[in-house]
């Protein structure tokens, strides 16, 4: 048996900002989105280039706080060719959270706290 990897959902407190984060620093693009009839949520599909993997940004109406990620051990990571044109691309945006140059990788952190590793094709 051989199960494929779909999507990722996390949760966000503005549609907007998120949307915004992570079409720039990112380059993600909207591929599908749905929205409840009464308003209570609104669910976006995001991929890459590659369309082979989803992350799914849910909207709550009625969850306006922060959400609590306790120790954000969770989180997505993203390949790039171009390393350094990266960093200096989230240094620019002011979303660099953690340089970890021993391990040759980064994060950078979203409106809502998630955090996202950036790490070199090697």
């Amino acid at each position: 048996m051989k199960f494929e990897m779909d999507h990722m959902n996390i949760n966000t407190i503005d549609l907007a900002k998120s949307d915004r984060f992570y079409r720039e620093a990112l380059g993600l693009k909207e591929k599908r989105r749905k929205e409840a009839k009464d308003g209570s949520y609104i669910i976006v599909y995001y991929v890459d280039f590659n369309d082979n993997f989803e992350l799914e940004i849910t909207w709550l109406r009625d969850h306006p706080e922060p959400y609590d990620l306790d120790d954000n051990e969770i989180h997505l990571c993203f390949r790039v060719k171009d390393y350094e044109k990266a960093l200096a691309l989230h240094k620019e945006m002011g979303v660099v959270c953690l340089e970890n140059e021993k391990m040759g990788v980064y994060f950078i952190e979203d409106p809502d706290g998630y955090w996202i590793e950036i790490a070199p094709y090697r």
